[in-house]
């Protein structure tokens, strides 16, 4: 029987076939792509001499059906993993990394890349066409074309090493994950907990095989709202400190070791290539620069949010001293303690505004809001194969009526399925041979489940999530270039969260709820007080989560920007860099940086920073949108032109400037986090 991954897919808009693969067509298919990648490296090294065309071009478009294939497999292994998928990915991640090794390092189409690169000048470029010459001859350099052959030989084993090890921690959180329950046998040790919860927790328990009991893991829509609304202390700091101690506890699934085998191979690989650490490797091709300039940047915010943070963290503690006679505020205290300020000062909770936050309906309101600024529609179509029940596929239409994009939505926790919330594609966008081709791009998230009385109810967190994760793929689906490589969301990486970010602005703006936040039983709109509310909690302990979120950036910029050699205990050296950032006692035993998947496993290495730089963009972007009206469709279409359709076709900067008319300013995240004056 043929292998399904090997043919061209009949499925409709040529999805991929999910409901004719099995694991065991990966590996075959892979080898068989890598044959047919190959090839197509030879037929450019087979022609005379080197052109645009023939050369640049052609190379970005060699290898497509291994980035099919390879994309749907390691969105498998995210998404929908199982043993054998987690073993195949041994397997074939050296592959992938050995092959795209052949290409980089190889000499003979280096040389004709540069020979293209070298009359660059007298060429007559689109500034796309400029950009794919000049990111086609660096990502060259950048990886080791110029070294002499020990040295490429010594790259190599460096990054098959890291992908190895990159796994690996990838897998050990994911298992650390799953492997914890913990069983609550009296139901006075849930006070506190909505009802919903509660629900939730005894269905877990009788899915665990222990019915009449209640049970919480470390997936996050069990873990926070234990944290957040569980009045019993010890519950709280029995998940906590589960929490804060994967993959930290000296036995198979301790992650300590392979991050500093993670960190030493990216040092002794930015060496190698010239570089004087991994940060200097990685921020050369980032809208930052330099690790000086991102911490000049992380510190300018960490000196404005300090004593705003500090304040917050005075209040919280006062307040809890204030109702429970609280002598010491808790890491594991702060969540539930914040929640029962909040609910004092704004008289609102999260438990108020799940029932107006429907899933179901929260998705018409990210379709509808996304028609209403660019005239996108979206239609639900049960053709196209899925990978999991949980899984629906719609087809997506412009303005005028023509086929955009297929879009996935997975929504659902589930034990093959990594924790967090996610963007990813399937097929990029591209031209080719003049016919457009158009993306499948999918958004991955772990929301609260529905159980046996009530619909899949979400928190306004979960809320904001999914106009996040949808503001990514609609950079995806909007995509128009000609490029797969500068494509969508093939841009800096301190630029891809640019649209992201932005769309959660939406979620605070009545002219939006009201398009989708209906009760669940009654169909009333949400109250006009209550989206008030939201507004004025929008800036509640901001300092404290600014300080948060810059902690991680810091952590990342120590880990990559120096010498890993000296790490020799990472916990220690976790607690002195998040120092200057911590509020609240530290906790024996816990550590963060063992679970830290953005940077041990996601691309976010020397990266995290991005988060905060991009918020810089969001607010200073959204701004415009303000100022003109939030569905202005002027606004808009600049927007849709020179951001989400442009992808990576020109510097960042450039695009920046062309849809807001200047540089971006601080000001406005500042005036939106409450850390300024308006």
């Amino acid at each position: 029987m043929s292998n399904p991954l090997l043919v061209d897919f009949t499925t409709p808009f040529e999805t991929a076939p999910f409901d004719k693969i099995t694991p065991d067509h990966f590996l075959p298919a892979i080898k068989a792509a890598i044959s047919e990648a190959k090839q197509d490296i030879a037929n450019i090294k087979s022609q005379e001499l080197p052109t645009f065309e023939n050369t640049i071009e052609a190379l970005d478009a060699s290898g497509k059906r291994l980035g099919i294939i390879s994309g749907i497999f390691f969105n498998l292994n995210s998404a929908e993993t199982n043993d054998e998928i987690q073993a195949l990915a041994r397997e074939i991640s050296p592959l992938l990394t050995e092959h795209s090794n052949d290409i980089l390092l190889d000499q003979e189409l280096f040389q004709r890349v540069a020979q293209v690169f070298e009359i660059k000048e007298t060429l007559k470029l689109s500034p796309e066409q400029t950009t794919l010459l000049e990111k086609t001859y660096k990502s060259f350099v950048r990886n080791g074309a110029k070294l002499d052959t020990e040295k490429a030989k010594e790259l190599r084993q460096l990054d098959q090493s890291l992908a190895k090890a990159s796994l690996q921690f990838g897998e050990n959180v994911l298992a650390e994950t799953n492997k914890y329950v913990h069983f609550v046998s009296e139901e006075k040790d849930l006070d506190g907990l909505p009802e919903g919860i509660k629900e939730a927790a005894a269905q877990i328990a009788e899915e665990k095989g222990k019915p009449g009991n209640w049970a919480f893991t470390l997936e996050y829509p069990s873990y926070i709202p234990a944290m957040t609304y569980a009045k019993n202390r010890e519950l709280r700091k029995t998940l906590f400190m589960a929490f804060g101690t994967r993959c930290a506890k000296g036995d198979e699934l301790d992650n300590q070791e392979i991050i500093k085998e993670i960190l030493n191979l990216r040092h002794q690989r930015a060496k190698l290539l010239g570089y004087k650490s991994h940060a200097d490797f990685v921020l050369e091709e980032r809208m930052a620069k330099s690790p000086a300039q991102v911490m000049s940047f992380l510190d300018e915010l960490l000196v404005k949010a300090k004593p705003k943070g500090k304040e917050e963290v005075a209040e919280l503690a006062a307040y809890a001293q204030k109702l429970d006679g609280l002598d010491q505020l808790e890491r594991w205290d702060f969540a539930y303690y914040s929640e029962l300020l909040k609910k004092q000062k704004y008289e609102i909770d999260d438990e108020l505004l799940r029932p107006f936050f429907q899933l179901e309906k929260a998705i018409d309101g990210v379709f509808l809001t996304a028609e209403k600024l660019y005239g996108i529609t979206f239609t639900a179509n049960p053709d196209i194969p899925v990978y999991h029940k949980d899984v629906t596929a719609y087809e997506a239409k412009d303005s005028n009526g023509n086929f955009l994009a297929v879009f996935y939505a997975d929504f659902f926790p589930r034990p093959g399925k990594r924790n967090g919330a996610w963007m990813t594609s399937y097929r990029g966008q591209s031209l080719k041979n003049g016919q457009e081709v158009r993306p499948h791009v999918s958004i991955v998230c772990n929301f609260t489940k529905p159980t046996k009385s009530k619909p899949s109810l979400l928190t306004f967190n979960e809320v904001t999530t999914l106009f996040h994760e949808f503001g990514h793929a609609l950079h995806g689906m909007m995509a128009k270039g000609s490029y797969e490589s500068l494509s969508g969301t093939s841009v800096y990486w301190d630029f891809v969260e640019l649209p992201s970010q932005i769309f959660e602005n939406w979620c605070y703006e009545k002219e939006c709820l009201d398009l989708f936040a209906k009760h669940y039983e009654t169909g009333e709109k949400i109250p006009e007080d209550l989206i008030e509310k939201i507004k004025k909690a929008a800036n509640f302990q901001q300092g404290y989560q600014t300080l948060r979120q810059l902690s991680f950036g810091l952590l990342d910029m120590a880990f990559h920007s120096q010498d890993p050699v000296q790490i020799q205990d990472v916990p220690a050296f976790e607690r002195e860099i998040m120092e200057p950032t911590d509020l609240l006692p530290k906790v024996p035993g816990t550590v963060m940086s063992t679970s830290f998947g953005h940077i041990f496993q996601g691309g976010y290495a020397a990266g995290y920073y991005s988060y905060k730089w991009a918020e810089v963009l969001d607010a200073d972007a959204f701004e415009l949108f303000q100022e003109k009206g939030v569905f202005d469709q002027e606004t808009a279409k600049s927007f849709v032109k020179n951001i989400l359709s442009a992808g990576g076709t020109e510097h960042p900067s450039i695009l920046y400037k062309r849809f807001r008319g200047r540089e971006p300013k601080q000001d406005a995240l500042l005036k939106r986090a409450g850390l300024i004056s308006k």
